[in-house]
């Protein structure tokens, strides 16, 4: 399919990505404190970065909203790169450990205990 299109091979290890990916999901979610710190921090960075391009006050103003929303979505795209690198590590780990099976197999588990944690503190928070 992607031969058909491109002129060169390459190879992916659907073990190795679905390993990070699991392990940043659980991260993430078992994290969302600092992930939340996270989206609030780059979501700063980027309002403050894209105030410095503009020379008048007027032009800043009359599009901010629009332009802090779509500061805002970026921010929580980008906040997922730190946990993937880490959540990357992870599954390395697991799969220099344990092999290559149980990468996924912990990053599902990971997963699950993550998710019904959250679920708990949230549920701790609303009371």
């Amino acid at each position: 399919m992607l031969t058909d299109i491109l002129p060169f091979r390459f190879d992916l290890d659907t073990v190795a990505i679905a390993g990070a990916s699991l392990w940043s999901l659980a991260l993430y979610l078992g994290f969302s404190p600092i992930s939340e710190w996270v989206i609030e921090q780059l979501n700063r960075w980027f309002n403050f970065a894209e105030r410095s391009l503009y020379t008048s006050q007027t032009e800043f103003e009359k599009t901010r909203k629009a332009r802090e929303s779509q500061n805002a979505f970026y921010a929580s795209l980008f906040s997922i790169l730190p946990f993937l690198v880490v959540g990357a590590l992870f599954s390395w780990g697991v799969e220099i450990s344990l092999g290559r099976s149980w990468a996924v197999s912990m990053g599902i588990l990971a997963c699950i205990g993550s998710g019904i944690y959250e679920l708990g503190r949230r549920d701790g928070q609303s009371d």
